[in-house]
């Protein structure tokens, strides 16, 4: 397995959404441990381009991550009056499945050592297909059932995510109140299991005690986002990066995108408390309103994605963010 050859047992996060770029991606790679890119909310064009620009720079292993499609919202009432009150500049919600098919087959034809998935479990047809084209498949799981589902779907790793993580939760469905699992609580109820396979933590962890407790407790690496989002090779936009090396609260809201997510507390979450749920599309509708709230530098207008532990992030190249964790 690739982690076996990893002179860190360190992962980069996807980061989906601005942070992820080639050159971070690289830069962990080279550094020792797994880098990655985010395919998601990319066409699969510009993630074949970025796939192309880690090649020129590593020779490493690395990931790509890809959302996998869910289904249209049933509550249209919901979405519209939340859309209503976002006002003008909203964009019309619509759906789509990000790319998939395209994605999957670019995916195989370039034969990417590892793909993980995010936001459910593919078929066994995918993860066979995957594998048949020489990359390990990783799933990201949030509790028990869905960890044996990708058992089950022939998963070769598990990334296990805590609710501690920035960004979204991983959750096959999105629903109203489900139990959120902290990170060694999950660990430990996967590892004890009769899931046999290895173990991915990711979720709350920013330095190097905590990669190791989650070793201790049972998992081959440390999965890590919001520890490099201050990283020089990350493209974290600088009204995030002060909110990153800030001490400021995180909640989870589903206000910029329609699906759970954990980000530092700003006005736009607090004014939209009740956001159904309605993955991609409210994503969508909010997306002109978030770049202009990127454009003028506006930190209460766009999502703050951030892990729990996020003042713990410095200010530093990856590789020796890599080294220092590991």
């Amino acid at each position: 397995m690739v982690l076996s050859a990893l002179s860190h047992p360190i992962v980069l996060a996807p980061l989906a959404g601005g942070p992820s770029t080639p050159a971070l991606a690289a830069a962990v790679s080279e550094a020792g441990g797994l880098g990655f890119l985010a395919a998601g909310y990319r066409k699969a064009g510009a993630v074949r381009e970025e796939i192309e620009a880690v090649r020129a720079q590593t020779r490493a292993p690395f990931g790509v991550n890809v959302f996998v499609p869910g289904a249209r919202t049933d509550d249209g009432d919901a979405l519209r009056a939340y859309v209503a009150d976002l006002g003008p500049e909203a964009a019309a919600p619509r759906f789509d499945d990000d790319d998939w098919e395209a994605k999957l087959g670019l995916l195989r034809e370039a034969r990417i050592p590892v793909v993980s998935f995010t936001f459910g479990c593919p078929s066994r047809e995918v993860v066979g297909g995957l594998r048949a084209a020489g990359s390990e498949v990783w799933v990201t799981v949030t509790d028990l059932a869905e960890a044996r589902a990708a058992r089950d779907a022939g998963a070769d790793a598990l990334a296990l995510q805590g609710v501690e993580a920035g960004g979204h939760r991983a959750t096959f469905v999105d629903r109203p109140g489900p139990e959120g699992l902290g990170l060694l609580a999950l660990l430990r109820l996967v590892a004890t299991a009769d899931v046999r396979l290895p173990l991915i933590a990711t979720g709350g962890i920013g330095d190097a005690a905590a990669v190791a407790a989650v070793l201790a407790a049972g998992a081959a690496a440390a999965q890590l986002g919001t520890a490099f989002l201050l990283a020089p090779e990350a493209g974290t936009h600088p009204a995030h990066r002060r909110a990153i090396a800030s001490e400021a609260p995180t909640a989870l809201t589903r206000a910029f995108t329609g699906r759970l997510a954990r980000g530092v507390v700003n006005a736009f979450m607090t004014a939209h408390p009740d956001a159904p749920i309605a993955y991609p599309e409210i994503h969508h509708a909010t997306a002109p309103l978030r770049a202009k709230a990127r454009e003028r530098g506006d930190a209460d207008g766009f999502n703050l994605w951030a892990g729990q532990a996020h003042s713990l992030a410095r200010e530093l190249p990856a590789a020796e963010i890599v080294r220092m964790l590991g």
